[in-house]
């Protein structure tokens, strides 16, 4: 995954990306810091099996064969644009790339020790079903896990994003902020889904990771990709009212002498056991 897992995609249908190129600069960046924290807190035994559910570009895959020593990865994704930017980034021969839909996972039974999945569940269609089939695919007592941006207050790049369009644009913006369209990315959602799913001790954690820009137009230029909800609202406007929002943001962001912006994103983590 990504996406905004971030995948910012569909997990179950059509991708909201047409590449990976496209997600890297928006939120692809910031999703390969978060991996690291997430794996050091699951503590996953070398020598693992891990299936990586919404793979997206990669990042989530790379971490776990940079730092924890895997029998091998299996990533899925169903967009084919996303797999073949992870085939061409991750070249380990531990790391295999597989098209196909979190709802219904093309691998066996109890197959895996961990299935986790990086910012990609609150773009599933059913999640329910995406959780039990994560459960499914590991064996009895293996790590089932997953992050998802916390879209209400934590990712700030989004939140001071919509917050500014929201005065601008009460009536339109309002409807396609993440926050209020994927109410799962809050910690009683998440744990709650995991239970649902049988899985047993589960526990929530927020992970937070820097985000620091270089300056406005490397935090505004991702806006104008399409895309996620974000960027396609953003190519939406008109050119008075894209510049109207431009300005607000340029005016309202933390900007540091040097220009750059230093902003935080917050995921909250889920992990159980099957």
């Amino acid at each position: 995954m990504p996406a905004d897992a971030d995948p910012a995609r569909s997990a179950g249908d059509a991708p909201l990306w047409a590449a990976g190129e496209a997600y890297e600069p928006y939120v692809g960046r910031w999703s390969r810091r978060l991996a690291p924290e997430f794996l050091a807190w699951l503590d996953v035994p070398d020598g693992a099996r891990w299936l990586d559910v919404g793979c997206g570009t990669g990042a989530l895959t790379a971490a776990i064969l940079d730092g924890h020593a895997p029998a091998a990865v299996l990533g899925v994704d169903p967009s084919e644009g996303f797999l073949a930017f992870a085939r061409r980034r991750v070249g380990d021969p531990r790391a295999a790339f597989r098209q196909g839909d979190a709802q219904a996972l093309p691998v066996p039974d109890a197959e895996f020790d961990a299935a986790v999945s990086g910012l990609v569940l609150n773009f599933v269609p059913d999640q329910p079903r995406a959780a039990g089939e994560m459960r499914r695919a590991a064996r009895p007592g293996g790590t089932v896990a997953a992050y998802v941006w916390d879209y209400a207050e934590g990712m700030q790049m989004m939140r001071r994003f919509w917050d500014a369009a929201a005065v601008l644009d009460p009536a339109g913006a309002g409807g396609r902020d993440e926050a209020l369209r994927f109410p799962l990315c809050r910690p009683d959602p998440l744990r709650g889904l995991f239970e649902a799913a049988g899985m047993r001790g589960v526990a929530v954690e927020p992970i937070v990771v820097p985000t620091v820009f270089r300056d406005f137009d490397d935090y505004w230029s991702p806006f104008l990709a399409g895309g996620a909800p974000a960027p396609a609202y953003c190519l939406s406007l008109d050119e008075d009212r894209r510049a109207a929002l431009r300005g607000r943001l340029r005016a309202t962001l933390p900007t540091a002498p040097d220009g750059s912006i230093a902003l935080t994103a917050r995921a909250w983590a889920v992990r159980g056991t099957a």
